[in-house]
């Protein structure tokens, strides 16, 4: 018997009784054991092959019947008993489910973003496939990003990594043929682009290859978001014709929803619709870059492989047109896949908000695990109680577990109804980032995460107060349920918690200060102008009516009468004080126009490169509308009209890095090689164009009557709130031309405003994570403080008793709490020195460890610990010392 009991056998039979409960195993094991053993022993007396193995059959089938039925039973028990226990601690349930849905709602709402933008595979057949294409032309990026038709076709030709090429780019025109004309966002595409992407029309049907052949009828395609916002998702629109561009345009297909890159647009052409991609000095122009190119990699080729394989051909390019690029730069083509491009600018911003609802969620564990710790005190000798009647360590910690998990799936919902509440104000948030942010949701993923979550927080939770159990029942029976405690180690293990809270909220503080100032840095950054009482309208002018047969002169003569008549109209009006036109105005998100161009006398050797800079076309009132200062010359005026000598003005900016302590005034720059010259008549202040957080470029202002724009804007500066003209001002546009639409009206106040929305949004979701986790903190170190008082009742009697102060007491305590509040932001110090470096790229005009912010978040952080623990010091002042001793 003891040989068969040592044997494999039964070590094998044991560890199949290792799926049952451990109670289970302890009551029967030693009986199945036996029983087994009998029976595998008459087996092989009779040498009954079979038998043994139908016995092993046998049991297997019964043990794992058995434990899964056992294992539910037992939670069963355990769930109802948890269930009683939250109810009759209803204060302690709310309080542990409020905070871990915080904790656990934070969490499951950012992971949504972070799993719809970062971890998904694109929207897209073969979206992983999908490459951006950069065309770089010199060494100092000039040019970077578009290319040209004839660029494109080389590249389609010659190439043997790309599935296919295809072109984007975007217009915008005006639509005709509703109730009032609109002017639309187009884009102008290849006609297999969205085959290229794999997107399949949700209504109609796609472009096709004769719809890009010269002279096919002119067709569109609309968005979805533009469909549902016009048409209100009525299919019947398909087939319908309107006016565009002089031409009858039919609308073929509805698109589905999908991520619109680099624009969002409310309409698609085929590139032969739209009348700038048609011309032929256009389709002959190799220097004619306009076009964003896209490409889809054969299967197999990496995006390394795909890069060179085009540079490749963009090398035999440069040697076969010589005069189209710079002698010292080869041009190549940047091969960027598409979910990284999408995705660029998100990425850092998203995991740091992860980053920083993680923390939140650790401090609420830390939270509840101060709690359970506290009502173990409570329930000392009720589970010495349970431990002397047969209770193991195992099954006291198992129902330990299963009361922090429903409490952590209590905290689960409650999350994931504040996630689910919040939805829409992050898709918001995130569409600033990246164009995928539609696909946020709270989809089956998201829910596993908050599933996983809530056990992640069940063991985080519910480990400390079950390690925490005495081993020593006895000690625990005399010393009875009130006055039990939970001795000096476990004393500590809750200081630690409070540390561990002390530490991460210090981080979390950190973190939004730095963004704060950094915001206020923003909002204070003299841009260089003044935005206040400034309306801006923008404007696209139809091209078949302002664009002549008659060649470029009869165009612009169209193009400058309109603005013309239009600014006569404006600055007509009692609240307008000045207007203007212009091509851009500042941070209205358009991209930059950059070109090259000569300084007369500082032209170098033939393989040096130009200069380059930002170019923008004003009229006479723009730098008084906008407050932008002349320091040096003149502002345009009547005299700068097209038959006049050309003229700009020049920022300060370009004026420092090329004319240096000259003034430029005079000067004469070109911009087609020396063949006609610019002078410069006056010198302004620098303008931060694109964005609040980049250093003004160099820029270069045109006169608007010398170059008249097709999409222009409308300034004018007004003496109240600029939005109570704008209804006035488009109806004088509809005087000058009824079939002008207006485009984007806003003050220019609140264009600024929107232009750090991003960082303004990322600033407050992290305060409300500091504020949560200062709050948790607060709250577990005045709960903390608030227990010890209560289990040294009688200590501080005896000490009031023989002659202690009340200042003395509260002295005491405050020394306590605050002792774990310095060593917590001692040790969020060190993390926080790594931890924000991580923020570098988020912040302006304030560094990762300035000192200031630091100081200011340990002093706010020590001033709420100093709250928290006053507050259960001055109880413990007013504790009577004769019914303290009488009490114990």
């Amino acid at each position: 018997m003891s040989n068969t009991t040592s044997g494999p056998s039964t070590r094998r039979f044991r560890m199949l009784l290792r799926l049952l409960p451990a109670e289970f195993r302890g009551d029967y094991g030693p009986e199945m054991e036996q029983v087994f053993t009998e029976q595998r022993a008459e087996a092989e007396r009779h040498g009954d092959k079979m038998g043994i193995w139908r016995l092993w059959w046998e049991t297997a089938k019964g043990i794992f019947t058995t434990a899964p039925q056992e294992h539910l039973s037992m939670l069963r028990q355990d769930s109802r008993f948890a269930l009683r226990m939250m109810r009759k601690n209803l204060g302690f349930t709310m309080a542990a489910i409020v905070v871990l849905g915080l904790g656990i709602g934070a969490n499951t709402a950012i992971f949504s973003v972070v799993n719809a933008v970062l971890l998904k595979p694109l929207p897209y057949a073969h979206g992983e496939r999908l490459l951006l294409l950069n065309q770089r032309i010199t060494s100092e990026g000039g040019g970077i990003g578009f290319a040209s038709v004839p660029e494109m076709n080389d590249y389609r030709r010659q190439n043997r990594s790309m599935d296919g090429i295809v072109e984007y780019h975007n217009m915008q025109f005006i639509l005709l043929g509703r109730s009032e004309p609109e002017r639309l966002e187009t884009g102008v595409v290849s006609w297999n682009f969205f085959e290229l992407f794999g997107v399949k029309p949700l209504a109609g049907r796609m472009f096709e290859p004769d719809d890009e052949k010269p002279g096919a009828p002119a067709v569109l395609l609309l968005s979805f978001e533009y469909w549902q916002r016009s048409f209100g998702g009525d299919l019947s629109v398909v087939g319908k014709t309107f006016r565009m561009n002089d031409k009858t345009h039919t609308v073929i297909g509805v698109l589905p929803p999908f991520p619109q890159y680099p624009q969002e647009n409310d309409v698609y052409m085929p590139s032969v619709a739209c009348p700038f991609r048609s011309a032929p000095s256009l389709i002959a122009n190799r220097r004619g870059r306009m076009l964003q190119l896209f490409g889809r990699m054969k299967p197999g080729v990496k995006a390394a492989q795909a890069e060179a394989d085009l540079a490749t051909v963009a090398a035999a390019m440069q040697r076969e047109n010589p005069d189209a690029y710079a002698a010292d730069f080869t041009p190549r083509l940047q091969a960027t896949p598409l979910k990284t491009e999408l995705t660029r600018d998100a990425k850092p911003t998203m995991l740091f908000l992860l980053a920083a609802a993680g923390f939140v969620l650790l401090i609420a564990c830390a939270n509840v695990a101060n709690l359970n710790l506290a009502r173990m005190v409570l329930r000392e000798r009720e589970m010495s109680l349970r431990a002397a009647m047969g209770a193991g360590r195992v099954r006291l910690f198992r129902q330990l577990l299963t009361e922090s998990f429903l409490l952590a799936l209590g905290g689960g919902l409650l999350g994931l109804f504040l996630a689910t509440s919040g939805m829409q104000l992050l898709t918001a948030y995130v569409a600033r980032f990246t164009p995928r942010a539609h696909e946020v949701q709270v989809d089956f993923q998201v829910l596993l995460f908050t599933l996983a979550i809530a056990a992640f927080v069940s063991i985080l939770t519910g480990t400390a107060p079950a390690l925490a159990r005495r081993a020593n029942l006895i000690t625990t029976l005399k010393e009875g349920g009130t006055q039990a405690t939970l001795g000096a180690s476990r004393g500590k293990m809750r200081g630690a918690l409070i540390v561990a809270q002390v530490a991460v909220s210090f981080l979390l503080l950190i973190g939004a200060g730095l963004a704060v100032r950094s915001l206020i840095n923003l909002r204070r950054v003299d841009a260089g102008f003044h935005p206040e009482n400034v309306l801006t309208v923008q404007l696209s002018l139809d091209f078949s009516r302002y664009m002549s047969d008659q060649g470029m002169n009869a165009s612009n003569k169209l193009m400058l009468g309109f603005a013309d008549s239009l600014l006569e109209k404006i600055q007509a009006m009692p609240q307008v004080t000045s207007a203007a036109m212009s091509g851009e105005f500042p941070l209205d998100k358009s991209p930059a126009s950059n070109n090259e161009y000569l300084i007369e006398g500082h032209q170098g050797a033939a393989t040096d490169a130009n200069p380059t800079a930002e170019f923008n076309v004003v009229s006479p009132d723009y730098f008084r509308t906008l407050g932008i200062p002349i320091f040096s010359g003149r502002t345009f005026d009547g005299r700068d009209r097209a038959d006049k000598p050309h003229v700009a003005i020049v920022n300060r900016s370009l004026a420092r890095h090329y004319f240096h302590d000259q003034d430029p005034v005079g000067r004469r720059i070109s911009f087609d090689d020396g063949k006609q010259w610019t002078q410069i008549v006056g010198v302004t202040g620098d303008v931060r164009e694109r964005t609040l957080d980049q250093a003004p470029k160099d820029l270069i202002y045109l006169p608007y009557a010398q170059y008249p724009q097709m999409s222009p804007a409308l300034i004018a500066r007004t003496q109240g709130d600029p939005i109570n003209i704008a209804r006035a001002a488009v109806q004088h546009l509809y005087e000058v031309d009824p079939n002008q639409p207006a485009g984007r009206i806003q003050s220019l106040e609140q264009v600024r405003a929107d232009s750090i929305a991003a960082p303004r949004l990322t600033a407050n979701l992290l305060g409300l994570f500091a504020l949560l986790a200062l709050a948790i903190a607060a709250a577990g170190i005045g709960g903390v403080m608030a227990l010890s008082v209560s289990q040294r009742t009688h200590e501080i009697g005896v000490r009031m008793a023989i002659g202690a102060r009340p200042a003395e007491i509260i002295w005491m305590v405050l020394k306590q709490g605050m002792g774990f509040t310095l060593v917590g932001v001692a040790a969020g110090l060190f993390g926080a020195f790594a931890f924000t470096h991580a923020l570098k790229s988020l912040l302006f005009g304030v560094t990762p460890t300035d000192p200031t912010t630091f100081g200011a978040v340990a002093a706010v952080l020590a001033g709420a610990a100093l709250l928290a623990c006053y507050i259960p010091a001055r109880r413990a002042a007013q504790v009577d010392p004769l019914r303290a001793l009488r009490a114990e």
